[in-house]
């Protein structure tokens, strides 16, 4: 279904004209001779985009821009004079219209601006859309779970920096749930009708990833075809979390020093300096404390960071939270993988909080989906648990990651009865590569049996 245009404007032949050319474009169109008439039917109707005349008798374009945005602050309105005034065009686009054309039209030029308005407007709302699903996804009480005291001072410190935008310095071991925070604080307090954006820092070559922050002009280097908007202006007034901060180059580290005093930023190739309005959470596996004295991190950006400091415990000083965290994960798992085990034994929740969990929540998880899919029965055994495998009986005998893989597939083929297909969805490949595995290693299902 084609999109619902409202034009307004006082002078008839023009009304008349775009009416007749966006109509046929396969547009709705619903006309209005003035402001006051205009916001009759906006108010009605709520039409996708409105092209609005600016001098007209009783309510003037800029007056009608105000009380459509206070009705919907999303109306995507473009505004259109016979007197070239800079003053008037500067008040338009501060005031929120999306586009500003001088009579006589350019035609062509309104037809690409519609389109792009109409765009924009769809992109704003399916973010809308996920932001209300995440939002409530990430409420604080339903992802994070525990209640011992390092997870409680946790939930203090969500509490309180929640209602501001100060930078939050996330330290932690991987797989203790460091974006998790970050989610919760973005989505309990004042940022949570505005994106979340993640960058992992390691993820991007250095090349790259100033442009993916800072984004990029048209030409600024070969292959910037286009201009591209970064990371920190698509977060808006959210939040932007960088996740492994540690990693990043002494260049960037300078770079975002500068966004975090100036509180603005260049794209690259560009000249004209973009706010930054959204809230920066950062994150690290690594000591950047230890970091800077070994002159691997600027001390200053360091501070500028560290406003407020969360420490996310390993699950093995937290192994109280281990129930809860196991009783919260069947539910999920079983829900994804449409399974029913809703029970489990004493000896493997025994054997689960025993465990010291090297890899943290993120291990947890793992292993729970795991013993989830080996199950054949409503309630998770102890052999349904694969950990503890034999790998590290000798810690004086080091092995190759080789050598090492091939233990871990030989020791999951045989705890599924060497059922291949289960095995591959356990180890996270894909059946023709378990076989090409099996092959490469000389794997063999007697192996080891009397």
């Amino acid at each position: 279904m084609k999109p619902k245009l409202l034009i307004i404007d006082d002078d008839d032949s023009i009304r008349q004209t775009l009416t007749n050319y966006f109509k046929k474009l396969g547009y709705g169109v619903l006309s209005a001779r003035d402001g006051n008439e205009g916001l009759e039917i906006f108010e009605a109707g709520l039409p996708d985009l409105i092209i609005s005349d600016i001098r007209m008798p009783g309510l003037s374009g800029i007056e009608f821009l105000q009380k459509a945005k206070e009705t919907d602050s999303h109306a995507k309105i473009i505004l259109i004079t016979a007197h070239d005034d800079y003053k008037t065009t500067i008040e338009a686009m501060q005031k929120g219209a999306y586009d500003y054309f001088e009579k006589p039209l350019d035609i062509e030029k309104l037809k690409i601006a519609v389109e792009r308005a109409l765009e924009s407007k769809q992109l704003s709302e399916r973010i809308g859309s996920m932001i209300e699903k995440e939002a409530e996804e990430f409420k604080p009480e339903k992802r994070l779970i525990g209640k011992s005291s390092s997870m409680k001072e946790i939930y203090k410190i969500i509490g309180q920096v929640s209602t501001n935008r100060v930078t939050v310095l996330i330290q932690g071991e991987s797989g203790t749930g460091k974006e998790l925070i970050a989610k919760s604080i973005h989505y309990s307090g004042i940022t949570q009708n505005h994106p979340f954006v993640a960058v992992n820092c390691t993820a991007i070559t250095e090349s790259l990833l100033e442009s993916e922050l800072f984004g990029h002009e048209k030409g600024a280097f070969t292959g910037a075809d286009r201009l591209k908007k970064g990371k920190f202006e698509l977060a808006g007034e959210g939040t932007i979390f960088l996740d492994e901060i540690s990693e990043m180059s002494p260049h960037l580290q300078v770079k975002l020093l500068r966004v975090l005093q100036e509180r603005e930023f260049e794209r690259v190739g560009g000249e004209n300096l973009i706010p930054m309005k959204a809230r920066i959470i950062t994150a690290t596996n690594r000591n950047l404390e230890r970091l800077v004295k070994e002159g691997k991190f600027r001390e200053d950006l360091y501070f500028r960071l560290k406003v407020v400091s969360i420490d996310a415990p390993p699950l093995r000083e937290r192994k109280e939270d281990i129930p809860a965290l196991v009783n919260y994960f069947l539910n999920k798992l079983n829900a994804e993988l449409h399974k029913n085990v809703n029970k489990i034994s004493a000896e493997a929740m025994e054997a689960l909080t025993d465990y010291d969990w090297p890899g943290n929540v993120r291990e947890l998880e793992n292993t729970l989906m795991q013993a989830i899919v080996l199950s054949n029965d409503e309630v998770l055994h102890k052999e349904n648990l694969l950990i503890k495998t034999g790998l590290y009986d000798n810690p004086n005998k080091l092995i190759s990651l080789k050598e090492m893989e091939k233990k871990h597939i030989k020791f999951v083929l045989d705890r599924t009865g060497w059922d291949k297909p289960k095995a591959a969805e356990i180890l996270g490949i894909s059946l023709p590569t378990l076989y090409s595995k099996i092959e490469n290693y000389g794997l063999n299902e007697n192996d080891g049996k009397n």
